[in-house]
């Protein structure tokens, strides 16, 4: 726990930058909690209950970086913790030292330690529904299942792929050869857990165009990497405790969720690594086991802490890359920095597509001048992520109104939604305006464009953005 704390607050604030979902959590996190169930109703249902839990966080403790990526890393500290538990459990105290210390250090654990998303709270519901789970195998007392389920229920509901660690679960009991009572009672269980998250998956089912970003594994090899290591892991004399064999609850633990996604994949693409971030637990478990077993067959701990050395030094790049502005996929913090350095008071502002006003309105300062050509109703009033647009021809016809335009787009070599409202943008853009200068962002392009029209945009319009990044 102090090493996964230590490594949380370690470079915690990015340089004071912020991820496009993290926006979407503070921006719903500062409405009301009516607000936010409208809001679900329309996009975000799977994450309604963490926007909720976020909301008492904040008026507890008032919004800003900290308060919003705290509770990942207490989280996650949490997840450290049931890790080292189950491989003391499972397979001693020094396998569970060892499970606990690689656990925190797994680059996507300190990555999603430090976001203010639901991840790291779904895997420390797992982890510690798992222990549960273990603990409940023996004792087979009937409150030990009900917290294994309620503890697993809340995971699903947090995130809906979470379900799928109940499936490992399944397979684990099944590996184990678990007694007639223990399969009856987790049967039972997982029935309930699946009846309490349906009315949740068959409502969100809707809102499953809200994955159309997704064209394709991502971050598969690492996926299979991990999978492939386990499972190398597993191969060797781990030793067992108790009714559940370690490598029996965490080869399930690591590949299945993953290859269930991938299986579902050929319907519709859904792997994304972070959805199955509990099953580092798993690859944690055989790793420290796996070298608290080198250890004892060695009887020296020369080599190991010639390993340890090895692999601390090739982490620490990766750990101190994590934490920068470049680690993410897009920093918004940077694109209202670059709205509010191009555009000038009453310039119109153009977003190419509609998702980044979500993202633009982490900080209101940056776009206070501007006037939002397409906008029809706010996001707020009309509870929705983007707001509501105008029609299509009505968006072109202030456009004309306008003779420079700010307009936040896509980054280069992007695939860009198509829909009549963005058709109307790009053609008004290519007919009547002339692209005068662009700002490149991580995640997007801020392009200022000016009226065809306009004689001397020069001397008129100022220096450019690459002009001012040269006189700097």
């Amino acid at each position: 726990m102090a090493l996964s704390i230590a490594l949380g607050l370690w470079g915690i604030r990015r340089k004071n930058t912020m991820w496009g979902d993290e926006a979407v959590t503070c921006q719903l996190a500062h409405r009301d909690l009516s607000q936010i169930w409208l809001t679900a109703q329309h996009v975000d249902l799977v994450h309604a209950l963490y926007y909720a839990v976020m909301h008492e966080i904040c008026g507890l403790f008032g919004g800003g970086l900290l308060t919003l990526r705290l509770p990942s890393v207490l989280a996650m500290a949490m997840a450290a913790s049931g890790v080292g538990l189950l491989g003391l459990r499972l397979a001693g105290p020094r396998a569970g030292l060892l499970a606990g210390l690689v656990f925190a250090l797994l680059p996507q654990v300190q990555k999603y330690s430090q976001e203010g998303r639901s991840y790291a709270m779904v895997c420390a519901l797992v982890t510690w529904a798992t222990y549960a789970l273990v603990a409940g195998v023996p004792h087979r007392a009937r409150w030990r299942w009900a917290v294994y389920g309620s503890t697993m229920l809340l995971a699903c509901l947090l995130h809906e792929f979470a379900v799928l660690a109940l499936v490992a679960h399944g397979v684990t009991l099944a590996v184990s050869r678990a007694p007639r009572p223990v399969l009856r009672a987790w049967s039972a269980t997982a029935v309930c857990v699946v009846a309490g998250l349906l009315p949740l998956a068959i409502r969100s089912a809707g809102q499953s165009g809200q994955l159309s970003w997704i064209d394709g594994p991502v971050r598969l090899p690492g996926f299979l990497a991990t999978a492939v290591v386990g499972v190398a892991c597993a191969l060797a004399p781990l030793g067992a405790r108790g009714p559940v064999r370690l490598s029996a609850l965490a080869v399930p633990l690591v590949v299945l969720p993953g290859l269930l996604l991938l299986i579902a994949s050929l319907v519709k693409p859904v792997f994304v690594d972070r959805y199955v971030l509990y099953s580092s637990t798993g690859i944690a478990l055989l790793l420290g086991a796996w070298v608290d077993s080198f250890h004892r067959r060695r009887r020296s701990s020369r080599y190991v802490w010639i390993a340890a050395v090895a692999v601390l030094a090739a982490l620490v790049p990766t750990s101190i890359s994590l934490r920068t502005p470049q680690s993410r996929s897009n920093d918004v913090t940077a694109i209202g920095a670059a709205v509010r350095k191009d555009g000038r008071p009453g310039d119109g502002l153009l977003y190419l597509s509609d998702q980044y006003r979500a993202w633009t309105a982490a900080d209101p300062a940056d776009t206070r001048f501007l006037t939002d050509l397409a906008l029809a109703q706010d996001p707020v009033s009309s509870n929705t992520l983007a707001g509501v647009e105008l029609p299509a021809q009505e968006i072109a016809a202030r456009m004309l109104e306008f003779d420079r335009i700010i307009a936040v787009r896509d980054p280069a070599g992007a695939h860009s939604p198509t829909n009549p409202r963005e058709e109307a943008k790009t053609s008004t853009l290519r007919r009547h305006f002339r692209e005068y200068g662009t700002s490149h962002v991580n995640g997007a392009r801020v392009t200022v464009y000016v009226r065809n029209h306009d004689p001397s945009p020069k001397a008129d319009l100022g220096p450019t953005a690459r002009e001012r990044t040269v006189a700097q």
